[in-house]
């Protein structure tokens, strides 16, 4: 009977929701046998989260996957892998101090008689995945010793060590030179010819010319339309990611920008390990008072390289001229960027923002603390009432403030670093995906804040990976792409799709 089946895995009717997000609302997709679908969209759209249930890292909340036929439901990607579906992440999740060949095989190392490694016969086994991948290391290196592109080449060679029928790759490129592409696509033809199932998840349309099949579209967690590579055109393609206009969410009220607060000309962010060469690659800005710059780029086009970089992360690696308020400025360390002004709201919040187990008056006083200070140490009554005001104006709700933040929402969290920065007495504030995970009443506060700061004569720089959140909080927007300045456009005079368009490497040259 499973012969008979036509796909070899299907997601049928798959929703999928974390707190404050419906990352998937009802999604479809079937594979076939020895073909690759190329998997779109934005980012946010679902594609990781629907490829991490089919590969067994979390359950759907409804729907079901059919492998053959026959209704699956994986507990682990061990459980996957088993079955024969293999996933490449984005993400490294190689173990740095194992070897090449023990990270190939962890979990499933062959052994000898008595139960322990084989490792003659591990490593041997290692040297032929190393070889068919052209990857000139050797089986017993420590991980940790390798650039990071043969990293990423290490990941493909575990997912191929599992004789998988399904693999999955996500932005598998991203990491990788272009020998190493060029590699990569030869044994994804070579996979096509033994009938292995392959999903292809990237933003470089220029990839899916080719080595795709067919392609599937998502956008804001379903699927926005499926059909063989031949019956899309890169318009349609573009289109169907970036979908309506924005209407009836939030707009700002227009901010006569004043002078001009902070300029950067040919900012650059130097790659450690392959891949190109640059993260950041001669980008220049500029920003007034009571200006909101949005930064809208795709995955890897450097946008929170060049927060960090204005920030004074990276110094030994970045390049460029920064000027505040018409003063040539030497920005080394985060220390320098807050002297002269800077304020960083990270993507992050958890690792980056927040100390989670310090209460809330003394995350809201980090960045501050010589306001709280008595005799060197922390007055709980000083810090109270240095931070009060603050956590008022943003309406962050806590019963206490000596909570501990973990306890606290996403939005109220998010609230507090915006607390945290506003007790500096910022001239510049840099939000990195401001709204990320958090429900849409707090994005709408977070939104007001925003509009209500540039009132107040702050110059904002907001980098969003939503389309409409961009376009509705921006007065001008940056675009990026693979580290390039691709476009510029003035609120109002751009689209949703001529934004993307922008966005898209091979489509990135003609839209600037």
């Amino acid at each position: 009977m499973a012969a008979d089946v036509p796909f070899v895995l299907e997601a049928r009717g798959i929703a999928k929701s974390f707190p404050g997000v419906r990352a998937l609302d009802g999604v479809d997709l079937r594979l076939r046998r020895g073909r690759v679908i190329a998997l779109l969209g934005e980012n946010g759209a679902g594609k990781s989260t629907l490829m991490n249930i089919l590969a067994g890292v979390f359950p759907p909340d409804q729907g079901a996957v059919f492998l053959d036929g026959e209704a699956v439901r994986f507990g682990s990607p061990r459980e996957a892998r088993a079955r024969g579906i293999a996933i490449i992440f984005q993400e490294l999740s190689l173990v740095p101090q194992l070897s090449v060949a023990e990270n190939i095989f962890l979990g499933c190392e062959p052994r000898g008689r008595a139960g322990l490694i084989d490792y003659p016969r591990m490593n041997a086994a290692a040297q032929l995945l190393l070889q068919r991948l052209d990857l000139a290391v050797a089986p017993t290196a420590r991980v940790e010793t390798l650039r990071v592109g043969q990293q990423q080449v290490i990941e493909i060679a575990r997912a191929l060590s599992t004789d998988a029928r399904v693999l999955i790759l996500d932005e598998p490129t991203s990491s990788l030179s272009q020998h190493e592409v060029e590699v990569l696509f030869a044994v994804i033809a070579d996979l096509k010819r033994r009938g292995v199932a392959l999903v292809y998840i990237t933003h470089k349309l220029d990839e899916i010319e080719r080595i795709g099949d067919d392609v599937t579209v998502m956008r804001d967690g379903r699927v926005v339309g499926s059909a063989p590579l031949a019956g899309f055109s890169h318009d349609e393609i573009v289109r169907l990611m970036a979908g309506r206009e924005p209407r009836k969410f939030f707009q700002r009220i227009p901010v006569v920008p004043a002078e001009e607060i902070l300029r950067a000309e040919n900012l650059t962010l130097r790659r450690l390990g392959a891949g190109r060469a640059m993260l950041v690659d001669g980008v220049g800005l500029r920003l007034r008072r009571g200006e909101v710059l949005g930064v809208f780029g795709l995955v890897g086009a450097g946008r929170t390289e060049l927060l960090e970089i204005l920030f004074g992360l990276h110094a030994g690696r970045a390049g460029g001229e920064v000027s505040i308020a018409g003063q040539r400025v030497d920005l080394r360390s985060p220390a320098d960027a807050i002297a002269h002004g800077l304020a960083l709201a990270p993507e992050d919040r958890k690792r980056e923002g927040l100390v989670l187990d310090m209460s809330v008056a003394a995350n809201a006083s980090l960045a501050s603390l010589d306001q709280t200070l008595r005799a060197g140490f922390v007055d709980r009554a000083r810090e109270a009432a240095h931070v009060s005001p603050y956590l008022e104006r943003f309406r962050v709700k806590t019963p206490s403030l000596r909570q501990l933040i973990r306890r606290l929402s996403g939005g109220n969290q998010q609230k507090v670093i915006l607390a945290k920065w506003l007790a500096t007495a910022p001239e510049v504030l840099l939000l990195d995906e401001p709204t990320r995970g958090i429900d849409i009443n707090a994005k709408r506060e977070i939104y007001a804040f925003v509009d209500e700061l540039a009132h107040a004569g702050l110059g904002l720089i907001v980098v969003s990976s939503e389309l409409r959140e961009i376009m509705a909080l921006s007065d001008r927007i940056l675009v990026l792409c693979e580290g390039r300045q691709t476009a510029e456009f003035a609120r109002g005079e751009a689209t949703a799709e001529t934004i993307l368009r922008a966005a898209l490497p091979d489509t990135a040259l003609a839209a600037g």
